[in-house]
């Protein structure tokens, strides 16, 4: 017989970037943040804000708390509300269930009475007035009525995978219009010293498109190479 799991497990000793690390991301687009990864980091794209640019403005940055819960459960998600420090983004993973919803405007609202600078789910939520009056940024795969459960089991701190993506308990997010991006926590630094670059690349590009750049000059080069085939 296969032994029950306990009805809700927390993770006692959790990482936690430093206040400069955490100050380096503030206002860094998404798209900087993935460029100095490499190309990869984001979350699927179906995990989008909820706001879309139309009522509230979602931005935010801040050391990742995991909260991992069963389908159409939220045990994980409200047990993590007790250890939320200010300017954590709480991820919830929610097995990627769309039947019921993740969270809701009370949900948003606790979180940002605890400090919690936004929220990151792979299920839908619900009460969309309600969570733009609250004003804390969220990102999830839609909205709907249906209300979940509270049952259990869930993890508290533990890693979780939401949007093809890994997360532990104080790797950075940094999220806005675009997605949610995560930085583990062992590459915090590196990515740190190498959004100066991307940075300054990506004003040059700019620059040059604005000057009237038609398209890049790599391009051209191969275009007019030797391995090039006219058909």
């Amino acid at each position: 017989m296969i032994e029950e799991p306990p009805r809700l497990k927390i993770k006692s000793e959790r990482k936690r970037p430093s206040d400069a690390q955490i100050a380096a991301f503030q206002g860094v687009p998404t798209g900087f943040v993935v460029d100095a990864m490499h190309g990869k980091g984001a979350m699927s794209g179906t995990i989008a804000p909820i706001g879309f640019g139309r009522d509230m403005d979602c931005v935010a940055a801040g050391p990742a708390l995991t909260a991992d819960n069963r389908p159409s459960d939220i045990m994980g998600t409200l047990a993590a509300l007790n250890f939320l420090q200010t300017g954590d983004v709480l991820v919830a993973g929610f097995s990627g269930f769309q039947g019921c919803a993740s969270a809701g405007d009370r949900v948003s609202r606790m979180i940002k009475n605890c400090g919690g600078a936004g929220f990151v789910s792979d299920g839908p939520m619900r009460d969309y007035a309600g969570i733009v009056e609250v004003g804390l940024p969220c990102w999830c795969t839609g909205l709907t009525p249906n209300s979940p459960y509270v049952s259990g089991p869930a993890t508290v701190g533990l890693p979780v995978d939401i949007g093809g993506v890994r997360v532990e308990t104080g790797d950075m997010v940094v999220a806005d219009q675009d997605g949610v991006v995560v930085v583990p926590f062992a590459q915090i630094d590196a990515v740190i010293a190498a959004l100066d670059g991307v940075r300054a690349a990506e004003e040059a590009l700019d620059a040059e498109i604005s000057g009237g750049l038609k398209f890049p000059d790599g391009v051209a080069q191969i275009i007019e190479g030797d391995d090039v085939t006219y058909v």
